[in-house]
């Protein structure tokens, strides 16, 4: 049962677009951001590294991606927040506090919820061309 639920996660990135792949990183920082908040709640300081660790990772890579020649001050800012959420996630690691957790999960939705928006709104201007 797990190989084939690997096997569906794999293909299903190999065959996404761009845009998708966009917004499941951001479904995945989320869901590793709420685990890591669970985690604290438990006192689970393992598993609180472990999910604050791939949060961060994921971060890291979108931070990465980042073109600041086409994306100009949206980049930027885009990389002040990246800055803001691994700061932040970083405090709440070592400190052992959700608090920090909170505010990143706040703008990672409200980052979700935008790319999402804009995701949708380019699949209908190319269904009117």
């Amino acid at each position: 049962m797990s190989y084939g639920l690997g096997a569906y996660k794999k293909t299903s990135v190999q065959t996404a677009s761009k845009e998708q792949i966009l917004l499941m990183l951001y479904q995945a920082a989320i869901k590793n951001c709420k685990k890591a908040v669970e985690a604290i709640e438990k006192n689970n300081i393992a598993d609180k590294g472990i999910y604050i660790g791939k949060l961060q990772d994921i971060i890291i890579e979108l931070s990465n991606s980042l073109d600041f020649e086409v994306g100009g001050d949206i980049a930027k800012e885009l990389s002040s927040l990246y800055d803001y959420i691994l700061h932040s996630s970083t405090q709440a690691n070592i400190n052992i506090d959700k608090k920090p957790l909170e505010g990143v999960l706040s703008v990672l939705e409200t980052l979700y919820s935008g790319w999402k928006d804009a995701v949708k709104s380019l699949k209908e201007n190319e269904e009117t061309k």
